[in-house]
């Protein structure tokens, strides 16, 4: 798919966001370990969560989709039936990582494997830990395919200190401790989103996370109850902050735009992509709206701003770390260089994303040079905030098979002087199947060519 994007008109108009990703794929697992059915509205429908609920169909677990809601027939932990077949995980390395921790809690024998490109991503980070918890885990060189052997024993308490801030990880382990003959403690160098954390202990699970009295760290702790029981999961999910993104900076470098979002996950683990536009001189106006299954949301008003570089690094990073692609394209219509390191995990997702942001944005004319841990760009943002027309020129781009790359270069179409051309764009349906309809509706004047 080929889709194209022109700079004109103004973005105006209001949208809610599909459901958040990442608390799509972690209601999705955790109902299918409660006990009875839980109903979730606004459920994201999307490829990465398609293949949780394709891999919970293969666990023995039933679910059903009526529109964007998503019930779930739970079966607890000994209701999950090994697999016949290795476990397809597609791109997802959030749907390998938390299946990793509800399988070692189940102690069923199965196998996950995924893409090509998800077979290249780290998967020691997770197994090591495990096999500390007596998980019987093999994998060749560290990487996908995940085999797992029946256990009997129970599995051992754990404490450990995750070497970088990882939710995946977090996650993986905390799952794992549910079935944990004691405690489960996690030390991270610094914040993570806490998704896992807030839902389980909306069940009832008596899960405590706290900032280290003089450190930046930060220590999560699980008691996994006695006995092992969920009560199920009814709530409608937030909007997706990361998916929003996209849209927020469409908005932020159109002149006269204004863009209202509705019902936005507002998780702080998960808000470090605003704080870093407020730096750059954005207008967004928040409107927090309460809780919802314990986590914060509310509405943004968007309203084109001049924008002026800014330096992102330490804890920021980890708070904002699926939205780079997004800033990356604000920084290029903004005045000054703006910075980013200590992201080296970026190189790990589903591109090498600070070489595929560097390289794409090169061809259209930006000034951007990777670093090893980042990347700098010199944006051609005006004294008044506009586009003065060199910085982004327009022209055909890749998206690397990296859906937040392939929404970040549509975007830049926006303040281009001529269209831009994004290559291979059907791996936006990854997260965001409807963004080229978003931002039509808007007002955006978008081509899609398939074929």
């Amino acid at each position: 798919m080929r889709l194209t994007v022109q700079p004109g008109n103004p973005l105006r108009g209001e949208i809610t966001p599909p459901g958040d990703k990442s608390i799509s794929h972690r209601a999705a697992l955790i109902a299918a370990l409660a006990a009875g059915e839980s109903r979730l509205g606004n459920f994201l429908l999307a490829g990465v969560t398609r293949s949780m609920l394709d891999a919970l169909t293969a666990l023995g677990v039933t679910w059903e989709l009526d529109g964007a809601t998503l019930s779930v027939q739970g079966v607890g932990l000994t209701g999950l039936r090994p697999p016949s077949a290795p476990i397809d995980c597609g791109h997802s390395a959030t749907t390998m990582r938390l299946l990793a921790g509800a399988l070692a809690a189940a102690g069923i024998p199965a196998v996950l494997d995924g893409s090509p490109g998800l077979r290249r991503r780290p998967m020691e980070r997770i197994i090591e830990p495990l096999r500390k918890m007596g998980v019987p885990v093999s994998a060749e060189n560290g990487r996908a395919p995940l085999v797992f052997s029946r256990r009997e024993a129970p599995l051992e308490p754990l404490e450990y200190a995750l070497p970088v801030p990882s939710a995946q990880v977090k996650s993986c382990l905390l799952l794992a401790g549910l079935a944990a003959g004691g405690s489960t403690t996690l030390t991270e160098p610094g914040p993570s989103r806490d998704h896992t954390e807030r839902m389980l202990h909306s069940l009832g699970v008596n899960v405590v996370s706290a900032k280290r009295s003089g450190s930046l760290s930060y220590t999560t702790c699980l008691a996994p109850p006695r006995p092992f029981s969920l009560p199920p999961l009814k709530f409608t999910l937030p909007g997706d902050i990361s998916a929003a993104a996209f849209l927020i900076v469409a908005a932020l470098i159109t002149p006269g735009s204004q863009l209202l979002l509705r019902d936005v996950l507002l998780n702080p683990t998960r808000t470090g992509f605003l704080d870093a536009l407020l730096a750059m001189g954005a207008d967004l106006r928040i409107s927090p709206a309460g809780e919802r299954q314990g986590e914060p949301l509310g509405d943004i008003l968007v309203l084109a701003s001049p924008l002026r570089a800014t330096h992102v690094s330490g804890s920021l990073v980890v708070r904002m770390i699926d939205e780079f692609p997004a800033l990356a394209v604000a920084a290029a219509c903004a005045r000054g260089q703006t910075v980013v390191s200590d992201a080296q995990e970026l190189r790990y997702k589903e591109s090498d994303r600070i070489n595929a942001i560097c390289t794409e944005l090169q061809l259209l004319g930006v000034r951007a040079q990777e670093t090893p841990d980042g990347f700098t760009i010199s944006g051609g943002g005006s004294s008044q905030g506009e586009s003065s027309g060199r910085a982004l020129r327009g022209g055909e781009v890749a998206s690397h098979g990296d859906h937040r790359l392939a929404m970040a270069l549509a975007v830049a179409g926006l303040a281009s002087s001529e269209p831009v051309t994004v290559q291979s764009a059907e791996i936006l349906s990854e997260s965001f199947p409807d963004f080229p309809a978003a931002l039509k509706s808007l007002g955006a004047q978008v081509q899609v060519e398939h074929g």
